[in-house]
């Protein structure tokens, strides 16, 4: 070490140095002045160039060599040091720290240059004399936004729950909030709190959760390590929630413990029960049941409860009848996939497809004579007859489509697309899938599957609809989609409408292929109808008589319409 009068204008700032941020301006004028009235009392701290310069690189004084500059010394002395194996970096940090505290954001940069030359954050720590959380925290500035690090480089820091919260968010997300929160000239005070408000992601922890690694990979969830957590237990989170309950559903539904069900929770992360149970807060029965919900945390959880005793049946007499065997309980009804409000929306929907493709779809000759001949089965019609008592439902309104085979004579004279038009039109008055008196039954379901009309239902991904499905009902839409099961319903259903917003869902209760077990069932009714008039044994007449009005066929001026006209004219058009 040897003291040195060089020319402060041939010094060179030390890459090194710890102090970036630009000096006060008072402080620096403060300097200046006292250097043109007494000198530099205190030499700058050189040291020598590296290999092949013959120069001086400040290590300890960059403001006296400026000033000094500024107030035009052309000479001033200089304590010259060996070089250390860091450049000077440690040395620079601490006696920089000695004179005047750095501002966290110089520090953290002094601090990544240390670590970039290999010293470790507890070594940094013992040799500034910190503790190693204070250097973990200023190491979090290095995922923070540019705007914010010039903001806290002022001095206006967050405190450290807030700090970690804006690291952790994405540089686009906190350029986002910061436009919503930066300063200005009338509030220069930056409000920590709503920044790190507007970055907050819930997190959920890897010690609540239930599965193993392999669903952890198949629902793509990444753990990161919470550095500021206790040393004692497993601090890993993920920001994914969606992903990180749909891990815990699906390890739910697999893991059902015997008479287990999963149930949703309440406004409070309550489980909700079956109405009238009982709680079982002790040891759980063989004949207990077990709710499995997950908690506001993301935890599974489970409680026992037990169905109420069913109540005995009364004798004749008022007297409880007895029961034979053990005690029998009431199981909880199951819901059906749809509501009742669902089927009649199905109903309507299906309806209209299928008058959409009677309007529009193309339907050859002897499929439209069979659709006209099959919706005469329909049981929303029924007809009077010498053999049996049949009428038209409305037959008034659908004598309005033979009106139309007549030409101006009064006589049958039409062309075979007059004939089609009319076969369409009766039979849209007549085919009907809705919920009510007007239902053809299966027969127009037969006719819609015949003609496509499946093509022509609309899009049941709604809000309105899906609101009627129950949760099996609503998860099982979810397959093939990307949306995964939420842990509240609501937000699957808001999820599903929103992916199907701008798809086209159809649910597969809505299709119009009929159920095999009512179509053999409707087929095996009528034939036996059929054999018990060919045996002269009158037919079942409440079978003609579901939903149905009997009510004499005439035409609009009251007289029955001439039979063989009508027999011949049809055999013409079918020549």
């Amino acid at each position: 070490m040897e003291l040195k009068f060089v020319d402060p204008r041939a010094l060179k700032e030390n890459p090194d140095r710890a102090r970036r941020s630009k000096s006060n301006p008072q402080a620096d004028a403060l300097l200046l002045a006292t250097i043109r009235a007494v000198g530099i009392v205190q030499p700058p701290v050189v040291a020598p160039e590296i290999e092949g310069g013959n120069g001086y690189v400040i290590d300890a004084g960059h403001r006296r060599v400026k000033q000094a500059i500024a107030a035009g010394l052309e000479e001033i002395a200089v304590l010259v040091i060996d070089r250390a194996d860091d450049g000077g970096a440690m040395r620079s940090l601490a006696e920089t720290l000695a004179h005047e505290q750095l501002n966290p954001v110089d520090q953290w940069r002094a601090i990544e240059r240390l670590v970039a030359l290999g010293w470790t954050e507890e070594a940094i720590a013992v040799a500034l004399a910190l503790p190693v959380r204070q250097i973990r925290k200023l190491r979090l500035l290095a995922n923070v936004l540019p705007a914010m690090l010039d903001q806290m480089a002022k001095g206006d820091m967050p405190n450290e729950s807030q700090l970690r919260t804006i690291a952790a968010a994405s540089l686009e997300e906190q350029k986002e909030v910061w436009k919503k929160h930066k300063p200005s000239k009338a509030d220069p005070q930056v409000s920590w709190w709503s920044v790190a408000q507007g970055l907050q992601k819930t997190r959920m922890f890897a010690r609540h959760a239930s599965f193993g690694d392999d669903l952890a990979q198949a629902y793509g969830i990444a753990w990161v390590e919470d550095l500021f957590a206790p040393a004692d237990e497993d601090s890993r989170y993920t920001t994914d929630v969606e992903a990180f309950l749909g891990a815990q559903q699906e390890w739910m539904a697999n893991n059902l413990p015997k008479r287990g069900t999963i149930v949703e929770v309440g406004q409070y992360g309550e489980p909700k029960l079956p109405p009238k149970v009982e709680r079982v807060y002790g040891k759980p029965g063989k004949s207990d049941h077990i709710a499995v919900y997950l908690d506001r945390d993301g935890k599974v959880q489970s409680v026992a409860y037990r169905m109420p005793a069913a109540k005995k049946p009364k004798g004749k007499n008022g007297a409880d009848a007895e029961v034979d065997g053990d005690d029998s309980v009431i199981t909880a009804k199951p819901r059906s996939d749809v509501t009742r409000k669902g089927m009649e929306m199905i109903g309507d929907l299906r309806t209209d497809a299928l008058h959409e493709a009677l309007s529009r779809a193309p339907i050859e000759d002897d499929t439209l004579m069979a659709l006209l001949v099959l919706a005469f089965a329909g049981q929303n019609v029924t007809v009077a007859s010498g053999t049996r008592d049949m009428s038209y439902f409305g037959a008034a309104s659908l004598a309005e489509h033979a009106v139309a085979l007549f030409n101006q004579d009064g006589k049958l004279g039409f062309d075979m697309d007059t004939l089609r038009i009319a076969v369409r039109s009766l039979l849209i008055d007549v085919l009907s899938c809705r919920e009510n008196r007007s239902d053809s039954g299966v027969v127009s379901r037969i006719a819609g599957d015949a003609i496509g009309a499946d093509n022509f239902l609309p899009n049941m991904g709604t809000e309105e609809f899906l609101s009627c499905l129950s949760r099996p009902a609503l998860e099982g839409a979810c397959v093939n989609t990307s949306v995964l099961p939420r842990q509240k319903v609501k937000d699957t259903r808001a999820a599903l409408v929103e992916q199907f917003s701008d798809g086209h869902f159809v649910h597969p209760l809505a299709l119009f292929a009929p159920d095999e077990v009512k179509l053999t069932s409707w087929l095996k009714k009528h034939e036996h109808n059929e054999q018990a008039e060919d045996d002269g044994t009158p037919a079942d007449q409440d079978e003609f008589d579901d939903n149905a009005i009997a009510e004499p066929a005439h035409d609009h001026d009251g007289v029955p319409p001439q039979g063989d006209d009508c027999v011949e004219g049809f055999r013409e058009a079918a020549e």
